[in-house]
């Protein structure tokens, strides 16, 4: 599948891939300011943004399209950056076709299986009343009892469209039969032996102190580094902290890496 792409900048390429609900453009902020010295493509994942919906959501599946967008793109070789169902399909694509992936950055997850608790979220969703008269307020309103964050719910409902036929952008319904693809992880052989680096929220759960060596065995150049004041959406929780760890990964990040 090619995917939808938002593309800024020039330079060597860097791939940002986000995570579940989201879309390109959460990274806009981050694109605009590392499209100075990149060619920076911010990808709208399989059933999310602008993106074609369709059933299969495992991360091979979701990493074979990343591929092939960036095949379609004349990119041979790209720093690669991914938060959270992002991060793991970035993961599985430098596990399959390490050539493509020059440099890899995940933010807050690991490759492991969770119980994120995504299908409360998605039934949440499902359940909002999609009429004519239908308002943010109300949609907001039904959210509320499963999803308590004010600033989560306005993220989810960025993926609705409002007016005189409201629907959502996202393949909600796909995505909804995917949460155990999603919340879980495709065990692929072999290892990726480019820089890594595993960003996590200092107030996330998500990778813990136990995942290290399942991460080190397939990613054995992995470094570490804990983000503060930022749980599991870090570079919305703290932009700055974000950039400064990303751009100095990046630093020397060349057009050489490109062959």
């Amino acid at each position: 599948m090619i995917l939808n792409a938002l593309q800024t900048g020039d330079g060597p390429p860097v791939v940002l891939l986000h995570g579940l609900f989201g879309a390109a453009r959460n990274f806009g902020a981050v694109q605009r300011v590392i499209a100075q010295r990149f060619r920076v493509v911010a990808l709208d994942m399989r059933n999310h943004g602008d993106s074609p919906h369709a059933p299969d959501m495992r991360y091979p599946t979701q990493a074979a399209d990343v591929r092939e967008t960036m095949q379609s793109l004349g990119i041979e070789t790209a720093a690669v950056i991914g938060h959270s169902m992002g991060g793991k399909a970035a993961m599985a694509m430098a596990l399959r076709w390490p050539d493509l992936v020059g440099r890899l950055l995940v933010s807050d997850i690991a490759p492991v299986n969770y119980q994120h608790g995504n299908n409360a979220i998605a039934e949440a969703m499902a359940a909002i009343p999609l009429t004519p008269t239908l308002t943010r307020p109300q949609a907001d309103a039904v959210l509320g009892a499963a999803i308590p964050r004010p600033d989560i719910r306005a993220f989810l409902l960025q993926n609705l469209r409002f007016g005189v036929e409201p629907h959502w952008r996202i393949g909600l319904a796909e995505i909804t039969a995917a949460i155990p693809d999603l919340e879980g992880w495709t065990d692929m052989p072999g290892t990726y032996p480019g820089p890594s680096l595993f960003l996590t929220g200092a107030n996330s759960d998500y990778v813990r102190p136990e995942h290290r060596p399942v991460i080190r065995s397939r990613f054995p150049a992995a470094r570490f580094v804990a983000i503060k004041h930022a749980g599991h959406w870090i570079h919305a929780d703290n932009p700055a902290g974000f950039l400064s760890v990303l751009e100095a990964f990046l630093g020397d990040w060349s057009i050489l890496h490109a062959h």
